[in-house]
């Protein structure tokens, strides 16, 4: 068997199982609920992968190694280090209070867990729309997967594109949050696979050592804080904000919500184990950007860092050539890993905190049937900002994820945290203004990092839910002095 013919095999393989594990969901799929969260049935480990897989996604596989050959080290410290501390903490600190919650308030949605948390169907609107953010998420994935696409077969990279798009929500389409679990399961597989063989191949082909090759290419290349760098230059940029913003992206619709996949506290800690455990494995990722760098690699886009360097590296023999289709189909996994679970969180928000508290009782449609249709419109909407995606793609994706972000760390954590609730206005107060501070950094005032102008939003919401907490407890004192 020849390398092409190989090549045509696998990926027809890939499609079959993933479909057939669709189908497979697609039975267990009968309402909203199951569309959304399943029915608690499915193995914590199972979840942990799901999630970490979800976590790590295009960005970790294809994009963010860009980063780490453009800017070195600090770039490397910033994804790797701060921002897997930001996981660890945010997951360990959450987990099973926000499912208790959850649990209780029979919530399906992160919006749907705010609005019955601090009891405002409005809250719970305002966070539903600011949810379709996370377009711009499924725009980077979409993008870096049609890359892949392109690079594997003879097709341009619209059609790849498109071709794409048609895959992962038609799958989606069938079986949901089963269809997402299961299919993550074998894509995290893959992923695990593909990246401790790159590593180690990687690593192993060094000359003179890891940090004297980083030190050949340049002394800031080598250095924690890159001064030349115009993202990664000083502690808060490479340290502080990538661990604040990466807790708060915890806060995700597609990422918290898959505790509520759980069944009980007890499965918890498998699941927070499987998921650190393989996140801390799929980061070994991040090594390519600076293999590729020391082998002299030039790269005309950064975010075809990774696809450039696993073609230059294997072509060459014959086993590369049948090794270099498996890597691929390895990162195109890592994408569609995350974008089914955003799809699902996205059609079951429309339908679960937009149309049903707010339409249903105007139009009659059926839920299941709803959320299906919604997944197609997405789609549109998603390939209409992939067709001529910006430059950096990743910055793009950042501005609008990042903001999501910033808008909900103070209703998440303070309603985790604390028994006592904000009102509806101190929370949109809160949110509003850490997404709006966040979006004026980073388009007119001059903070190129969005992980740093996200940042600045998260400490300003953060510190007026404070304040908030603070006046409100004054109140009630001085309501008793008087009393």
């Amino acid at each position: 068997m020849n390398a092409e013919v190989f090549k045509y095999l696998l990926i027809f393989l890939f499609i079959g199982v993933t479909y057939w594990l669709s189908l497979k969901g697609m039975k267990k799929t009968s309402d909203l609920k199951s569309f959304s969260i399943g029915k608690g049935d499915m193995s914590p480990y199972m979840v942990g992968l799901t999630l970490s897989a979800s976590i790590s996604s295009t960005a970790t596989f294809v994009i963010n190694p860009g980063f780490v050959f453009t800017h070195g080290l600090s770039a490397f410290l910033h994804y790797a280090v701060a921002a897997s501390l930001g996981v660890a903490i945010a997951f360990i600190s959450l987990t099973k209070k926000f499912r208790f919650l959850g649990e209780k308030q029979g919530a399906l949605t992160i919006p749907h867990w705010i609005s019955t948390r601090y009891k405002s169907k409005e809250l719970g609107l305002l966070f539903a729309v600011m949810n379709l953010l996370s377009i711009t998420f499924v725009v980077l994935i979409m993008v870096g997967c049609s890359l892949l696409v392109a690079g594997l077969f003879p097709v341009s990279q619209k059609m790849a594109l498109i071709m794409v798009m048609l895959f992962v929500f038609s799958y989606v389409l069938m079986g949901g949050s089963y269809a997402h679990a299961y299919t993550n399961t074998l894509q995290g597989v893959v992923m695990l696979g593909i990246s401790v063989f790159l590593f180690v191949y990687g690593y192993s082909q060094m000359e003179r050592g890891f940090v004297n090759n980083l030190e050949l290419i340049s002394p800031n290349y080598a250095s924690v804080f890159n001064v030349e760098s115009s993202l990664y230059y000083d502690f808060f940029s490479v340290f502080l904000s990538s661990f604040i913003v990466t807790f708060a992206l915890m806060l995700q619709p597609h990422i918290l919500t898959k505790v509520l996949f759980l069944k009980d506290d007890k499965q918890v800690n498998k699941f927070l184990a499987t998921t650190l455990g393989t996140g801390a494995i799929f980061s070994l990722m991040l090594f390519i950007g600076f293999f590729a760098r020391f082998d002299g690699l030039e790269v005309a886009r950064q975010d075809m860092v990774v696809v450039t360097y696993i073609t230059e590296t294997f072509k060459s023999t014959v086993w590369g050539q049948y090794f270099t289709s498996l890597v691929s189909i390895g990162l195109l996994a890592a994408g569609l890993s995350t974008l089914d679970g955003i799809l699902v969180s996205l059609s079951s928000m429309v339908v679960n905190d937009i149309y049903d508290p707010w339409m249903s009782r105007k139009v009659k449609l059926n839920s299941l049937n709803l959320s299906r249709v919604v997944l197609v419109i997405i789609g549109l909407i998603s390939l209409f900002f992939a067709w001529n995606p910006p430059k950096l793609v990743g910055l793009f994706a950042q501005k609008g994820v990042y903001g999501l972000a910033a808008a909900s760390i103070v209703p998440i954590t303070f309603g985790v945290f604390f028994k006592n609730r904000l009102s509806p206005f101190q929370v949109g107060f809160c949110s509003i203004g850490a997404l709006f501070l966040h979006l004026y950094l980073n388009l007119f005032g001059g903070v190129l990092n969005p992980s740093v102008s996200a940042t600045y939003g998260i400490l300003f919401s953060f510190i007026a839910g404070i304040i908030f907490k603070l006046l409100s407890k004054n109140s009630e004192n001085t309501k008793i002095v008087l009393t």
